[in-house]
């Protein structure tokens, strides 16, 4: 028995698909009505990462969105801003040079979306990017790795990207549209804890199955268990395909009714999106807002 089957053996990961689907819909038809409301609105807002993350991102581009951020406050006084500001590794400068409000620049390191280079490459990548700024790491995991079982290498992997975050934090992304069953959700979520991710997150959004109900009922599942066992809070990260207000609202009331109200804050609980900022605004104001 390998280390890692007996690290899975400490946690519940042989979960049934249609039992987890069933928990979900009765959490959201318990518990949905009633965080749906302005305050939550206000809440997500606040927990949102505020994503730029394409191929043809230019600097005038970045620049525009950090001065959106940075005027945020002026434009809406009785909000409270996003939570960071999340690019490729070439645009952190960008985002450094130009960011004004005290929130956090997260950068995408270690060939992301699809984690398919050398380790020395994202070691070096995600060095770089804490170097010319990025507080947050969001990295993925090697997923063809995890699939042959090759637990060892996917946690040897997280453990040296973890290290040269120094300081800044490490979001270990499982893509889990591409893990195919709860029960490997669950190993994946306890591998990245175990390796020193201070985050886990659904998804990259660069693939069809971004981030499903189910998925962040089994990675907040698997955060309870890691914090009972080790006293220890990991955070959480829903992204990809989170776009509506309604989208927004039941993966918070999972993470409530799971995780409990110490999780609803931008620290431990955030949302990986591009439009869902603008429509959450367009929620709380009662009218159609284009800020972002």
């Amino acid at each position: 028995m390998s280390k890692f089957d007996d690290l899975f053996k400490q946690y519940n990961c042989n979960l049934n698909d249609e039992e987890v689907k069933q928990d979900v819909d009765k959490i959201l038809s318990a518990h949905y009505a009633e965080n749906d409301n302005k305050e939550v609105y206000k809440q997500c807002l606040n927990q949102i990462d505020l994503t730029s993350l394409n191929g043809s991102d230019t600097h005038a581009e970045i620049i525009s969105m950090v001065e959106k951020v940075n005027g945020f406050k002026a434009a809406f006084p009785h909000l409270s801003n996003v939570a960071a500001i999340c690019v490729y590794p070439a645009l952190v400068p960008v985002v450094k040079e130009h960011l004004t409000e005290k929130i956090e620049i997260a950068a995408v390191s270690a060939g992301f979306p699809a984690s398919q280079t050398f380790i020395e490459v994202k070691v070096a990548e995600t060095a770089m990017c804490v170097m010319e700024g990025a507080t947050e790491i969001d990295v993925v995991i090697s997923i063809g790795k995890f699939l042959e079982e090759n637990y060892e290498e996917v946690f040897e992997e997280l453990s040296e990207i973890k290290a040269s975050c120094r300081a800044a934090h490490l979001k270990v992304i499982l893509e889990t549209g591409a893990l195919k069953s709860a029960s490997n959700i669950m190993k994946a979520s306890i591998l990245a804890m175990a390796a020193g991710a201070n985050f886990i997150k659904t998804s990259t959004g660069k693939i069809p199955v971004a981030a499903t109900l189910e998925a962040t009922y089994v990675m907040c599942q698997a955060i309870k268990a890691w914090n009972e066992k080790n006293n220890l809070k990991i955070s959480y990260k829903p992204a990809g395909g989170i776009v509506t207000t309604e989208d927004a609202v039941k993966h918070y009331t999972i993470v409530k009714t799971v995780l409990g109200n110490e999780w609803l804050n931008n620290t431990m609980f955030r949302f990986g999106a591009s439009r869902l900022a603008n429509n959450l605004l367009s929620s709380i104001e009662g009218k159609e807002v284009k800020y972002f």
